[in-house]
């Protein structure tokens, strides 16, 4: 099994939380795989825990991803690390298998998606979830460049104060606001704070990045695996377009 090679023209493609179509979503080997391949960026998501560290799972709750299930913002991050992932690939659903322990197969924390990123020179694409207090805005910019890798990183959010926040950090940063709907209220947004537009695909129109492109708005689109409506945002000019298993 393998990525699904598409015509992306000029597109930019971004593995979403990782190569997740293969890997489980977010974990070390979900991003290597994203790092070994033609992929201009490896998306995540990131969470505060309860004693102020940044760990890498998208949901609120780690029960669908992981063997326990605990709130991931109240939990510490002790707690977390010692939840093992599952395992998606099909070996692992086959009893009969006898497999070794995953030891990769562990909550990450954002020094390691950040350093995979680095060793592999793919740009980070890094959700806030939930909004972040102006403190760990702060936090996670200075932990980032400590690591000597905020240059080569685009950070999303739902949360619109997180993007407020950034810019206000980060005059020149690249940041994507991320949105499920798009109309005139969420156009100024985006001229009135310079922030690029991630929006899920099923949204867009080739009017609608017209319109976004004549302002200089660049346009990413989540979640595309579909190869024949990937190849249309393609020819309609989205800069970049999210997939969990296209290439």
């Amino acid at each position: 099994m393998d990525t699904i090679k598409i015509n992306k023209r000029s597109t930019k493609m971004i593995a979403h939380r990782g190569v997740s179509g293969l890997e489980t979503e977010n974990s070390i080997p979900a991003f290597v795989a994203a790092g070994s391949r033609s992929y201009y960026g490896v998306e995540t998501d990131t969470h505060v825990t309860k004693d102020g560290r940044f760990v890498i799972i998208h949901d609120d709750h780690t029960g669908r991803v992981a063997k326990d299930d605990v709130h991931v913002e109240e939990a510490s991050y002790e707690l977390l690390r010692g939840i093992g992932l599952k395992d998606i690939c099909p070996e692992a659903q086959d009893e009969s298998v006898m497999l070794q322990d995953r030891q990769d197969l562990i909550i990450p924390n954002l020094k390691e998606y950040i350093t995979i990123c680095k060793k592999y020179e793919k740009v980070c694409i890094l959700e806030l979830k939930n909004e972040f207090s102006p403190e760990d805005l702060s936090r996670i910019v200075e932990e980032i460049k400590e690591l000597n890798y905020l240059d080569q990183v685009t950070f999303i959010s739902f949360a619109v104060n997180n993007m407020i926040g950034l810019r206000e950090l980060l005059p020149d940063q690249q940041l994507q606001y991320l949105t499920c709907e798009y109309n005139q209220e969420i156009f100024q947004v985006l001229k009135d704070h310079r922030l690029d537009l991630d929006i899920y695909y099923k949204v867009l129109t080739k009017e609608i990045v017209e319109e976004l492109h004549r302002e200089g708005i660049r346009v990413n689109c989540w979640t595309c695996d579909d190869k024949e409506e990937a190849e249309q945002l393609t020819e309609w000019g989205v800069d970049f377009l999210t997939s969990n298993c296209l290439e």
